[in-house]
């Protein structure tokens, strides 16, 4: 059986990745395709335990390396878990999140640099790239402004994943250079969005992106 296809989407908070990786799995499944989706951090049942740690806006002073060690942990055992198993069933694997993530938030963000980053990926995930990933960029403030709504309301609501929401604009700002770095050292499987284009419009592009990769 043919190895799968895998698909990740990366940004900040408030970007639409989780609205987008939804929209493409519904088109990708109404074209016959086995779709597997999930998260990171978490998308199993040790990841969610890690996730919980590492989003609560309860938890004081971890290290920027704990943080790093457990968000590969987390990776790790989601590739043994879920990804990997999927690929080789020959499915369509979207994942909210991948090392990207990891490189623009801890290498960027908390200043660790890529070359440890990159160096762990290869140690932990055995190298595993996306085949894609769509990187959604829009406008920097109204992203962090819509992050920000969403977790105030998710606190209302009893869920605090706030954690990160508490670092500053300059801590965004690093992460956001850091994606654009990523996108211009990897431009074959990094498509960036950068428009604030209305929901419908960001998925045509996305499922272009797609199309142009594993056809109709």
């Amino acid at each position: 059986m043919a190895r799968g296809f895998f698909v990740t989407f990366e940004g900040l908070d408030g970007s639409g990745k989780s609205t987008q990786l939804r929209k493409l799995a519904q088109w990708l499944t109404a074209q016959g395709k086995q779709v597997t989706a999930t998260r990171q951090p978490g998308g199993t049942r040790i990841g969610d335990r890690i996730r919980e740690l590492l989003l609560d806006s309860r938890t004081e002073n971890l290290a920027a390396r704990t943080e790093l060690g457990l968000m590969f942990s987390d990776r790790a055992q989601c590739i043994a878990e879920v990804i990997r198993p999927a690929l080789e069933r020959g499915e369509v694997v979207l994942c909210d999140r991948y090392t990207d993530s990891t490189e623009a938030y801890q290498g960027g963000g908390r200043q660790l640099g890529s070359e440890i980053v990159l160096e762990l990926h290869r140690a932990l995930c055995e190298n595993l790239w996306p085949d894609l990933t769509i990187l959604l960029l829009p406008d920097f403030e109204r992203s962090l402004e819509r992050a920000r709504n969403r977790n105030a309301r998710n606190v209302h609501n009893g869920r605090d994943e706030n954690r990160f929401e508490q670092e500053d604009e300059r801590f965004y700002r690093r992460v956001y250079d850091k994606y654009r770095e990523i996108a211009a050292r990897e431009p074959g499987r990094v498509v960036m969005i950068e428009s604030d284009a209305g929901i419908e419009e960001v998925h045509r592009r996305v499922v272009e992106a797609v199309k142009a990769r594993i056809g109709h």
